[in-house]
């Protein structure tokens, strides 16, 4: 599972009449159906010709979370959990920087086949992978020093069955795979500060807010995402 394509204040957030108090109108980007369609296209494009896909969020995305993670000194020895790895780059980018307890989960049996084969492409046998519905966790998906989300909250946040139960589910499920004082690194297109701050307000404090693009529309500015850092109490 992955980022829907959005923005505060254009777009796709158009849809932000919500069909219920703090969330987002259904959408068919919060289904597996949709995610297991978009993996297969991706898994076969693969196979055809070596496209490794997508990296959601883009590039600078990603880098923005190791440079926090280098400015924090986060040992290289560290578990790092990528919930909803998708494709699975960004741990094939922390694998080459020298991390070497980095777990991806996807709820897409597709996405772990296409993000397995990518791994072996690229020689990181080391990199962990498993097919995990982070809103209903395996016992052994625990004791992380680190939890990172680039999109899977914003795509839960637009299930059509019972979207506001998923994202409570989804923080009870993150503080038992985090440890204590763990850090949650949440990337969001869909999310303003203020929204992540009341929606993870039950057991994490925020630490800092990465500098994100900006976009300016009507005379007024916006961020085009949200990247936030807590710290589990």
């Amino acid at each position: 599972m992955a980022a829907p394509n959005s923005s505060h204040g254009t777009g796709f957030l158009e849809t932000m009449e919500a069909e219920e108090e703090g969330g987002f109108a259904p959408s068919a980007l919060g289904t597996r159906e949709h995610w297991d369609a978009v993996y297969e296209r991706e898994l076969q494009a693969f196979q055809e010709c070596g496209d490794s896909g997508e990296i959601w969020f883009g590039e600078e995305s990603m880098n923005r979370l190791i440079k926090w993670m280098e400015k924090c000194k986060i040992p290289l020895d560290a578990s790092v959990l990528d919930i909803g790895t998708g494709n699975g780059i960004f741990l094939v980018e922390l694998a080459k920087l020298g991390y070497s307890d980095v777990t991806g989960i996807d709820y897409s049996p597709l996405a772990i086949q296409l993000s397995g084969r990518i791994i072996e492409k690229e020689g990181l046998p080391n990199i962990k992978l498993q097919v995990e519905d982070f809103l209903n966790p395996s016992t052994r998906l625990s004791g992380f020093h680190i939890c990172i989300d680039k999109g899977t909250f914003d795509a839960i946040s637009l299930n059509p069955d019972s979207a506001s139960e998923k994202r409570k589910q989804y923080v009870k499920s993150l503080s038992r795979a985090l440890q204590d004082k763990g850090f949650f690194l949440i990337t969001s297109c869909n999310w303003t500060k203020d929204e992540l701050l009341n929606e993870f307000s039950e057991g994490f404090e925020i630490v800092e807010e990465l500098p994100t693009p900006t976009f300016t529309f009507g005379g007024r500015s916006g961020n085009s995402v949200t990247a936030l850092v807590f710290q589990k109490k």
